[in-house]
């Protein structure tokens, strides 16, 4: 009988009873292994069930998380599952504690410590080899399967992975739907058994997406007990394998791995030996150690770049909210169809509303050199964009070829000589074949005049057709080019690429990733005000967002009379976000014109930094609110951030995380009285105080509003 379907109360109790009789089996079965995270706090359980089906169990504080949940998997062809008939051949341990030092960061340093378990298993029907291999942290446990090299198992084609995350109860989740191209949709908070009722209404316009279930949800997936656990869904180190998304069975709250298929239907082409990503449960009783949680990077392998003297955190502005509002266009002429190396671009007529030319950039160029801003993108600098998008073209850019308007040279040169570096924008169209045919040569380029990071996108529906944008052989083509820009010495801002999962720490010149909903949705009807204090809970458990924040000029129609969106923030909220939402790339994304009204405020933006020895996260409810303290890199300066959601909230803010005995100077950036995202959001106040390590802080959140604060020691 399905669970939902009967009456509250006698529902409530047979799932207790359900859940009850999971852990007394996973408890008492003969082949159970135990492992113990290093404070003691998590218990995890690997059990082998009755016919020789591997699960496992978790707990916390000796609360259930995860409920006895099979694993294995189904695969293609004749040959029989990996999912039961199995016994244990050997169980190995171990214990790992090291203390690394990121190329960029939240924290100088990041401690890796924990417990490990292998579970070494036979399939007797088949005499194949699989290993389990477990490791838990004090923040929670993440696994993976292992192929050894073996002659009953070389290659082989996944129908499905079978992996089981069983609830203990109907817990309130924070979701997106799942899709296999895009992750760029509000949040929804519902209860679990809500989703299938709710999913059709969060499944929101995109340019490219593939929904695959009524229940189906992405991760990083945030979930809330009835008793305050806070539990995290996600994946570690996403080499060579198909994206995981969650499909749930809202009769028994069993979550099921899906993996996003190729072209053909396939889950992933794989041989031994070799290893799936790890999959993550994080859970804590205080939401702020979900935040501070470095178990994602933890579960991925040191870098491979050994000189990263070159990889800078970026502080950057750029010709692109002009564009993204419609006050301007990538496009150069308004010709239906062009053809690369025979539409003679010089000859066409332009349709004047061409945002990267020369003289608009050498603006914003002038601008960030006066503010002491790192780097100024261009988007739409190259030929093609007249039809770029819907049209399957295979040869859509060279990504070398400028328009008549935009001299290479000339910007190479004046950038040069105002201390500014550029960043190069590579739109492939998601025609992903051609972005590699010339991706060498367009790198190449960038080195030559002077471009030292690429903002990479992947817009619509992938070619070769039929493939998604998270398959196994999509997530191929990130890594490639991670890899290979590395070898020219350059960073990679991947946009509409999949979510990440910790690669960064083995690959640091990726700086960062879109793969949510950004700034740009503001300006295509607006995103929900609350969305700013979930993404750090969920969207940024595997790294940096490229969010583009702080835009000023909330009234899109004053940019652009025929869009009338909305920004659904307050200018403090704005300011916040450079610490609320960890990047070692932020965007001072808005006009200069607009900056220029509001230069008071502005004066954050410029202060704050990219970069941090050390980050507090000092209250948080997801959904809610999220106030973060960070202190600079190699500097004794403090940053606070808060963002608040639709509900007025005072904040108190306690100071001791500064040095005891000196005194500080802050500045406190805040939402005005009248302030509200929706009629008032352009006003703030700004006040100066003197405070110790012994202070506090209390100050006033506006719906869709929050603060900053500025804090330098005093002379």
């Amino acid at each position: 009988m399905r669970f939902h379907l009967l009456p509250s109360g006698r529902s409530h109790l047979l799932r207790r009873l359900f859940f009850c009789l999971s852990f007394l089996l996973a408890a008492t079965a003969a082949d159970a292994q135990e492992l113990r995270s290093p404070d003691g706090n998590f218990l995890a359980r690997f059990v082998l069930q009755p016919g020789g089906i591997p699960g496992y169990t978790l707990l916390h504080k000796n609360r259930p998380v995860i409920n006895l949940s099979k694993l294995g998997f189904d695969l293609q062809g004749e040959r029989r599952s990996l999912r039961d008939s199995f016994v244990v051949r050997n169980v190995t341990t171990a214990t790992f504690d090291e203390t690394w030092t990121p190329v960029w960061g939240e924290t100088r340093t990041v401690r890796n410590h924990y417990n490990e378990m292998a579970v070494h298993l036979e399939q007797t029907s088949s005499g194949r080899l699989l290993t389990v291999r477990f490791r838990l942290f004090d923040d929670g446990l993440g696994f993976r399967y292992e192929f050894p090299q073996q002659p009953n198992l070389g290659h082989f084609i996944l129908k499905e992975e079978r992996t089981e995350f069983a609830m203990t109860g109907d817990h309130t989740a924070y979701w997106i739907p799942g899709d296999y191209d895009t992750q760029e949709y509000d949040y929804t908070i519902s209860k679990l058994s809500e989703i299938r009722g709710l999913i059709a209404k969060s499944i929101t316009a995109n340019l490219s997406q593939t929904p695959f279930s009524p229940t189906g949800v992405q991760t990083s997936l945030l979930l809330k007990t009835a008793d305050g656990l806070f539990i995290n869904l996600h994946e570690a180190a996403l080499i060579n394998y198909s994206c995981m998304h969650l499909n749930l069975n809202d009769s028994t709250m069993v979550f099921e791995s899906w993996l996003t298929p190729d072209a053909k239907g396939n889950k992933g082409m794989l041989q031994a030996p070799s290893v799936t990503p790890w999959r993550t449960i994080m859970a804590s009783d205080d939401a702020r150690r979900i935040l501070a949680s470095k178990m994602i990077y933890n579960l991925n392998e040191p870098s491979k770049i050994k000189d990263v003297s070159w990889i800078k955190p970026v502080k950057y502005m750029g010709v692109w909210w002009e564009m993204i509002t419609g006050k301007s266009e990538w496009s150069y002429t308004n010709l239906p169809a062009v053809e690369l190396g025979k539409t003679d671009f010089a000859a066409a007529k332009p349709h004047g509303r061409h945002g990267a030319n020369t003289a608009n950039v050498k603006r914003y160029i002038d601008f960030a050199a006066k503010h002491g801003f790192d780097a100024v993108l261009v988007e739409g600098w190259n030929v093609g964009w007249e039809d770029w998008f819907g049209h399957f073209k295979d040869y859509v850019f060279d990504f070398v070829t400028p328009y008549p308007d935009f001299d290479v040279k000339g910007i190479q040169e004046y950038a040069r000589s105002k201390g500014v570096k550029m960043i190069m924008h590579h739109e492939s169209s998601s025609s992903v074949r051609n972005y590699e045919r010339w991706m060498d040569t367009a790198y190449r380029f960038m080195k030559e005049h002077g471009y030292d990071a690429v903002k990479s996108g992947y817009v619509g529906s992938i070619l070769p057709i039929g493939e998604n944008h998270y398959s196994q052989w999509m997530i191929n083509h990130y890594q490639y080019a991670i890899e290979q820009a590395a070898k020219y010495r350059i960073m990679v801002n991947a946009h509409e690429a999949v979510r990440p999962t910790g690669i960064a720490r083995t690959w640091p010149n990726l700086i960062g990733n879109e793969s949510a909903r950004g700034t740009e949705y503001q300006a295509f009807g607006g995103s929900k005000p609350n969305h700013v204090t979930l993404l750090p809970f969920m969207r940024l458990q595997g790294g940096p967002m490229d969010y583009t924040p702080g835009i000023f000029e909330m009234d899109i129609s004053k940019l652009n009379p025929k869009n009338k969106s909305w920004v659904n923030s307050t200018i403090a909220n704005q300011l916040a976000l450079y610490v609320t939402l960890y990047s070692p790339l932020q965007m001072a994304a808005d006009l200069p014109e607009n900056y220029e009204r509001f230069m008071d405020a502005f004066q954050f933006i410029k202060d704050v930094a990219v970069d941090w020895d050390d980050s507090r996260y000092l209250e948080a409810e997801p959904g809610q609110y999220i106030t973060v303290a960070r202190k600079a890199k190699g500097t004794g300066r403090w940053f606070v951030g808060n963002v608040n959601g639709e509900t007025p909230r005072t904040s108190t803010v306690a100071l001791d995380f500064l040095e005891p005995g000196k005194k500080y100077t802050a500045t406190i950036y805040a939402d005005g009285k009248d302030a509200h995202y929706k009629n008032n959001p352009q006003s703030y106040t700004i006040r100066t105080v003197k405070v110790t390590s012994k202070s506090k802080l209390k100050q006033l959140s506006a719906p869709g509003g929050g603060f900053a604060i500025s804090i330098v020691e005093a002379n």
